[in-house]
């Protein structure tokens, strides 16, 4: 294995400090001593994204506008949060219910990955949702437009792969979820969903 080294920071000021928007600015030094003196960071919260199922074995997605690539999309409950402040896993369940108005039963920690390693700083911490119901009205910002869709579990595979379903953090956590509940084979409860080590493609897997 080589012995990769890391980088030596000389110096860091913020070049943005604003409530939305923190940039920092650091004076690096690399392993074979050369000097870059303008590598921007983006300072960034923590983000929990929740795989919300119902009972009826249907995911409970949220679609609507992002204006950094101008385009409506199909994605997970999801948002910001301070791991100082809150929990991944209440953020999650927080998110979840002012998005769609859906509660969990249950909730298990599927991962905790780097968002974007090579200029962010945060974290993106997936968690999956059992038994999921409506439980009250949305809460939303006065930014937020949402439309809550539900998808048979038999379909998200396809979706994505016609990419109808084309956010990373959102694609994450649906093959982590697939994969931890088909190999839960205990309960029985999700043998017939789409698996990533069975031979069932979307258009073949059986349904119920």
């Amino acid at each position: 294995m080589k012995n990769l080294k890391k980088w030596k920071t000389l110096r860091s000021h913020m070049v943005l400090d604003h409530r939305w928007c923190k940039v920092r600015r650091d004076e690096i030094e690399l392993p074979q001593g050369e000097i870059i003196d303008d590598f921007f960071v983006i300072i960034r919260p923590d983000i929990a994204l929740i795989l919300p199922v119902t009972s009826q074995k249907e995911i409970v997605f949220v679609r609507q506008y992002r204006h950094g690539v101008g385009e409506i999309l199909l994605e997970l409950p999801a948002g910001g949060f301070n791991p100082y402040e809150e929990s991944g896993l209440a953020a999650a369940a927080r998110e979840l219910q002012e998005e769609t108005g859906y509660i969990a039963d249950n909730i298990i920690s599927l991962a905790i990955l780097y968002d974007n390693p090579v200029k962010d700083t945060n974290k993106i911490h997936l968690f999956l949702a059992e038994n999921v119901h409506l439980s009250s009205e949305q809460e939303l910002d006065i930014t937020e437009d949402i439309e809550v869709v539900l998808i048979p579990l038999q379909d998200v595979v396809k979706k994505i792969a016609l990419g109808e379903i084309s956010v990373c953090g959102t694609i994450t956590a649906i093959l982590l979820g697939l994969n931890f509940l088909s190999q839960r084979t205990a309960t029985n409860q999700y043998s017939k969903i789409p698996s990533l080590d069975n031979k069932d493609t979307p258009d073949t897997a059986r349904k119920d």
